[in-house]
């Protein structure tokens, strides 16, 4: 699992800094997840091969976190992409990207999907047989989703040595990589963990994008491997958060502490601010597991 941090601050691009957008690469999987302005120069400036990109979460109608979509939508086409392209996010999202495709006079050579949300209650968005990715209703200033993304369980291993031993059947195999128990022609039941080693552990990431302190959000993401979350204010400036509907950085710790997350990743910080070590400071007040800051272009191995 791999994080890369395309931009991370809050309302406006700058020369040094980047509105929010990031890729997670995981399973396989390239997704793209929020799209500010220079999401595309960002891509490119991390030399990520952005062709892989097929599912796009756009976590709300913000212009710092879907400016950046159009272009790079534009830009597959430019490059001839073939592949389909998924695209999530709040309803309203089809029509303003195809009103600018239509007035623009222009098309994509590839088939392009909006799966929009409405539903104010965590749901599946999508799933293979390699992750699943859930919604994460958020409390923001227009309808807001964040997204947990989640490895699907991988199946048991094969004790081999242990199984020949008892002369199990391969045809039995498969039996024991799905968790069942096994009986021999002595009537012997043979228990799985005998026989088998438990899979790789599961991954698990969630993005808390635009949020004012809620803990409604954790029982969703209870447990999280690693859990980014909008941290765009210090306690000097909590006074704001209710007007903004957003957090500050302890109230960031607070969350990743009630959901006993394994690792918290801060961002979304507010451009007044000149050292972001001071949003790490805030947090480790009230979270002691493992704080990352995210900055533009920083890249993470989760």
């Amino acid at each position: 699992m791999k994080l890369t941090i395309l931009g991370c601050y809050a309302a406006t691009p700058r020369t040094i800094t980047n509105p929010t957008s990031q890729v997670l690469e995981m399973n396989g999987h390239m997704f793209l997840i929020d799209a500010g302005e220079g999401t595309q120069v960002q891509l490119r400036k991390k030399k990520l091969k952005f062709q892989r990109i097929n599912h796009i979460f756009i976590s709300h109608l913000h212009g710092d976190h879907f400016y950046g979509l159009i272009g790079l939508i534009s830009t597959f086409m430019l490059l001839n992409r073939k592949a389909d392209l998924h695209v999530y996010g709040p309803k309203g999202i089809k029509e303003v990207i195809l009103l600018q495709l239509r007035l623009s006079n222009s098309f994509t050579g590839y088939n392009l999907y909006f799966h929009e949300q409405t539903s104010k209650e965590s749901k599946v968005i999508f799933q293979d047989d390699k992750v699943i990715v859930r919604t994460i209703p958020l409390d923001h200033r227009v309808y807001t989703n964040g997204y947990l993304f989640e490895s699907v369980p991988g199946e048991r291993k094969l004790r081999i040595g242990a199984i020949e031993d008892l002369g199990i059947d391969r045809c039995y195999y498969q039996k024991i990589k799905n968790g069942g128990d096994i009986t021999l022609d002595s009537g012997e039941v043979i228990k799985n963990k005998d026989i088998s080693y438990d899979p790789d552990p599961t991954e698990s990431y969630a993005f808390c994008s635009d949020t004012k302190y809620s803990e409604a959000v954790v029982p969703i993401i209870k447990n999280v491997k690693v859990l980014y979350h909008e941290s765009t204010f210090l306690d000097s400036e909590e006074h704001y958060t209710e007007r903004t509907k957003h957090c500050t950085a302890k109230e960031a710790g607070r969350i990743a502490t009630l959901a006993n997350a394994g690792t918290l990743v801060m961002g979304h910080y507010s451009t007044r601010y000149n050292d972001i070590k001071l949003f790490k400071k805030e947090a480790e007040t009230v979270y002691s597991g493992q704080i990352l800051l995210a900055d533009d272009g920083k890249e993470f191995d989760l």
